[in-house]
Formats: structure tokens, sequence, C-alpha cells
């Protein structure tokens, strides 16, 4: 049972930082050819999505993108993050759903030289947006816990660097996603709503994977389909084109909201998908495709060929002498788990929505350094991973976070809430996802049910499921109506979302579209029914079903269009000023 060990090779680094350089160059170029009109808005786009930078709300500025390939960071790449972030973003970044950092309100003049900063590190925005390739997600944990399969970021990497800056893949119908599971553990990567899944799968003593394709989100959230039970590791990179290939030239090129491959399966059927994905291959196998790496640059993707040594801590804080203190036992109960490694612990760091300050991003760089591996690793829960943590450094680490701001205990409960920015800065976002994340942070505190607190609260800005709301517990999607002649911000709630005892992605059951300000109240009383009426071991998706979603429309539809209608309903959370429905043109739809 070999596992992939990947290299570094002097010339692909050569090559690979040529391709870079050139590449920034080229859209620099066609930015300045933008701004003196020489180019149209129409003309610079594909420029701009190509290299993971959107327009924004906000006239002028941009939102960049950055991919952290299965979410794995150096602390020297964080520090990297932290000084973009100060250069270029008002001292803020955003980790996303896909194992991303965002940066909003940057000027068409200084994302070139944001780039070129980010490159330095090793970092990338190329084809994190457009109709690509986009980030190839992973396990952040994988080579961790004690119940994986195996390690799949080495596949995660000579993945993400096989079709990075391919010419042949980076103007598609539509996107198209890759994720990466370890296996053992409940699904922490959402494998079935990919638009191409790997599971880590051993069989006869070869590794391989399980692989499914089709899945994804937006207004119409579809299953994947299974593709291999078993196919061998060394073969992945083949089979993956397969599926580009054919999505390539099957994929609806007229109509984008029909454009994923989730649509030519439905239009043409999984026999004849999975016939013509087969053809594809045998062409593959026969020679042409892509050259499957051996070898990426160092730091690609957190990638180092000799891996740096364990910090000891002893340079972090300890505050506070007594050794009774219910914070910190609280935060080791809900932030910290054993690694597979004795003697280490796995801590989990909560982010405020996936927010992060350049102060806390490198105190987190430094905490890493000083008292784990000097890896940072990034959940599609938009949360942060220090790893190889020894055990007797844990109330240590804990204070190094109290004074970043980062300890709040919590970590995977109904309170870690997880949100798109919304209307802060998209273009499509009709709501101010944020905001609702933290009043329902807020308001579900008070909950000390454990049936409860175990819940998952998600929330997209619109009906585009950035915030990946059909697969939570308690999704809510953006919406606006009006009543009397005036718009009010809604959300579309859904119940029961999420992987079930048996690994299958189960999407949420819609409910009603309910105001955004009264959210929290139908919050709770689903919340408080679910406390009485629940059976000895039913999932919150059994209750749901058991209860049918009529119930739950009745129990909720005094809140639909209230008789009394208060001035503060008339405002998004967050919000001071009336309520205005403004949409620009799409551009980070999921």
């Amino acid at each position: 049972m070999e596992e992939l060990v990947l290299h570094t090779d002097p010339a692909v680094e050569a090559e690979f930082n040529k391709t870079v350089a050139a590449d920034i160059d080229a859209f620099e170029a066609a930015a300045k050819e933008f701004t003196t009109g020489n180019l149209t808005p129409d003309q610079f786009r594909p420029h701009r999505l190509r290299r993971g930078v959107y327009t924004q709300r906000q006239e002028g500025v941009h939102m960049i993108r950055t991919k952290i390939p299965g979410g794995i960071l150096t602390a020297n790449q964080m520090d990297v993050l932290a000084d973009v972030a100060d250069e270029y973003a008002a001292g803020k970044g955003h980790l996303t759903t896909r194992q991303n950092m965002q940066y909003h309100f940057v000027p068409l003049a200084q994302v070139p030289g944001a780039l070129r900063m980010l490159a330095a590190g090793r970092l990338t925005t190329r084809e994190a947006c457009y109709n690509t390739i986009r980030n190839v997600t992973a396990s952040p944990l994988s080579g961790l816990r004690r119940d994986e399969v195996f390690d799949v970021q080495p596949y995660a990497r000579q993945t993400a660097f096989a079709f990075l800056h391919k010419s042949a893949y980076d103007s598609m119908p539509r996107k198209f996603k890759i994720a990466f599971y370890t296996g053992g553990a409940k699904d922490d990567m959402a494998i079935g709503i990919h638009d191409f899944g790997a599971t880590a799968v051993i069989r006869d003593g070869k590794l391989g994977f399980r692989t499914v394709v089709g899945g994804g989100l937006g207004p119409m959230p579809v299953e994947a389909r299974l593709l291999d039970e078993f196919l061998p590791a060394e073969q992945l990179v083949p089979r993956i084109e397969a599926v580009l290939r054919l999505f390539d030239k099957n994929g609806n090129r007229k109509n984008k909201n029909l454009a994923r491959l989730k649509f030519v399966l439905r239009d043409r059927g999984w026999d004849w998908v999975k016939e013509n994905i087969e053809i594809e291959y045998a062409e593959i196998l026969k020679g042409g495709g892509v050259p499957i790496p051996t070898s990426v640059p160092e730091n690609f993707a957190g990638f180092q060929p000799t891996p740096p040594p364990l910090g000891k801590g002893a340079n972090l804080p300890i505050i506070g002498a007594s050794s009774v203190d219910p914070e910190l036992d609280r935060w080791l109960e809900t932030n910290v788990e054993e690694q597979r490694q004795t003697g280490y612990s796995i801590v989990t760091v909560r982010t405020t929505q996936g927010n992060l300050t350049s102060h806390q991003m490198r105190g987190l760089a430094d905490i890493a350094r000083d008292a784990g591996d000097s890896y940072l690793r990034v959940s599609i829960m938009q949360n942060v991973y220090l790893a190889y943590i020894p055990v007797h450094n844990l109330r240590r680490v804990y204070s190094a976070l109290r004074v970043l701001g980062l300890a709040d205990a919590g970590a995977h409960e109904i309170t870690d809430t997880l949100t798109c920015p919304g209307a802060y800065s998209c273009n499509l976002a009709l709501t101010k996802s944020m905001n609702l994340g933290a009043a329902l942070t807020a308001s579900t505190q008070k909950y000390k049910d454990k049936g409860v607190k175990a819940l998952s609260i998600h929330i997209s800005g619109c009906p585009n499921s950035c915030g990946q709301h059909w697969t939570a517990d308690l999704g809510f999607s953006g919406n606006s109506r009006k009543i009397d002649g005036r718009e009010l911000p809604y959300y579309l709630m859904m119940l029961g979302g999420g992987i079930d005892n048996d690994g299958v992605m189960r999407f949420g059951y819609m409910i009603q579209s309910i105001p955004a300000r009264l959210i929290p109240v139908a919050v709770d009383r689903v919340l408080e029914h679910f406390q009485k009426d629940r059976k000895d071991g039913e999932s919150f998706r059994d209750y749901v079903t058991r209860n049918k979603v009529a119930f739950f429309k009745e129990m909720t539809t005094d809140l639909v269009k209230p008789a009394v209608l208060e001035e503060v309903m008339y405002k998004d959370w967050g919000d001071e000023v009336t309520y205005s429905l403004q949409l620009g043109r799409g551009e980070c739809a999921s």
C-alpha cells in the first residue's frame, strides 16, 4: 500500500514562477486597457474573473478571492495574507465555505500589486472564479484523525496543480468543483454537493477513491451520482479530466443558469453521461491528457518537502493563575479533540462568520509556529484548525487565543453560524446574511440542551447557496417582499438538511419565507418544540420529517405577514436605514 509522495523540482518551480508572473502581467495590461477605454466591461470581465477578481455592489472597488487548496496554509503564508489585508483591504479578510480567503473593497489599480504579493507567498487567485475548476477542497485534518482511511492531501495538491493555468479548462460552460474526503468520520466535506467528489477507500491493500459526479447547490440542489465504487489512486487525474471533457463539450453555453454539470445529467440521463465519461477516459489513457504531476512547487497548497520542526509553546502567555476556569473547561470540551499522534491535540478556532483581522491572522501564525506544526488548516465551516498542540500547552494556546479575541467555545455548535458575505459586498445578495448570523449566534446562546447545541445554522444572502443553506439543520436564504408597497428583507427557512446517519446528503425541507427581523422568533419556536417533542435517539431531520412541512408552516404562519409592522421590520439586521432592494450583475453565485 503505497501513498503518494510529492517532490519539488527546480525546473518545475522555475516554469511555474514564469507562468504566474506572465499571467499577472497580462492581467495588469488588460486592466490598463479597460481603464483607458480600449476594453469594454464585458471584454474585461473574463480577464478579471479568471484571476479571482469580482466587482462589488459598491462602485469602483473589487473583491479578490485567494485559493487555499486543501485548506492548508503555512504560518508564513498566513503572514502574507495578513500583509495583503493591511496593504490593500483595510486589515480584513474573510474565510469562505470553499477554503478561500477573500479581500473586499480593493480598487482595480491596486489589484495587480495584491496578486504579486500573494504570488510571492505562493498563493494564487487564478481560477478562483469564472467558468473554471475552482479551488480544490479537501478534509483539512487529513493525516491527523484516528478514524480516517488515508491522507488525501497529497492527491488534492496533485489535482490542484495538474489543472492550474490550463487554458483547456479555464473557459468551460460553468464552474467545476472538486472535493476530497478522508473517509472514516462523518463527511466533513459535503462530497455529495460537488461536480466531482472523491472519498478515500482501501481495497485489497490498494489506495483508491469512491467517486461521485454531478452534485451542486444553487437554487436547485442535486445530490451527486456514484461513478466509481473504487478508482485506483494513480488513475485519479485522468478520471477527473474525463469528466471535465464531457462537461466542456456538453454543458449549456447559452444559459448559465442551466450550465452546471448537474443539468447535463438531468437532460442526457445518467446512463448516457457515464457511457461518455468512459469514452473520454479511454481516450485520455491512450495519451494526450494533462500531465500527472509528481512534483509541486514548494509551499503550493502548503507543501513543504521537509516539514518544519514542532513548536514547544514556550513563548505563549499564561493568563490567570487559578486552576479553576469554567470558560477554559468549556473551550476544552468543545474546541479540542485528540489527534491520532499520541500526546497532541487539534484546536478549533472559531471565527465570526469567517472574518479575521490582520492582527488575528498574524497571531494565529505565531501560535502555529510556537506551539504547533507551523501549519494552519481552514475548514469549509469558516473556522481555523491548529494541530500538533501538545496537551500540556493547551492552556497556553487558549490564553494566546484570548488575547486575539479568538477563544470562543462552542465550535461546531448551533452558535457557530456559517454565512456568506451577503449584501455587505455581493452584487447578487438580497440581505445582510452576516448580520443575521450574529443575531442568531446571540439568540441561541440560551440553549443548554445537547441535542439543540449540536445543530447547525447556515445562511445565504440570496438563493445561490454560497452559505450552503440547503445542507444545515436550519438553513436560511435571503429574499425580499413588498408589504403595502414597501420592501422588506425576508429569508426562506429550511429545516432538516445535512448528512444523515447513512452518509447521504439530505437537503433541507423548504418551509416558508419570514421577515428577517422575525427569524430569531421562528428559530426559537422550532427549537423549543424540538426539545419537547423529539423521540429518543431521533435526529433533527427525522423530527422534521415526522412532523411534516405543513406543521412548521402553521407554527410560523403568523410571522409571514404580521398584523402590525413596526418600523424596525423595514430595516435589515445591522442597518439603521430603510431596506431597499439593490442588485448588480451577479458574478459570485455558488
